[in-house]
């Protein structure tokens, strides 16, 4: 499966880890049902994936307005995303 994925062009030519480095092997591991391993590799999968479900809904059941929730969760992902970031470099 790591063949397949996508290589961060800021780790790549930068060599620094961006916001959302891990995330692909996070996501990986958690359909393989290892979800310890998941989140601490990437904190933020589980509201990330909830997150994606949440607007694939949103395309789906048009009669529900979900631009406050998904914009609330968005907030909440970019949080968690910057405090682990600074977490595992600082």
């Amino acid at each position: 499966m790591e063949d397949f994925m996508l290589t961060c062009p800021s780790k790549k030519f930068l060599g620094v880890e961006c916001l959302g480095c891990g995330a692909q092997r996070a996501v990986v591991l958690v359909f393989e049902g290892k979800f310890s391993e998941a989140f601490h590799l990437y904190p933020a999968v589980y509201t990330l994936l909830l997150f994606f479900f949440t607007l694939g809904v949103s395309f789906i059941d048009r009669k529900r307005k979900y631009s406050s929730i998904l914009l609330g969760m968005a907030v909440v992902n970019l949080i968690i995303m910057v405090v682990a970031y600074a977490y595992k470099h600082y």
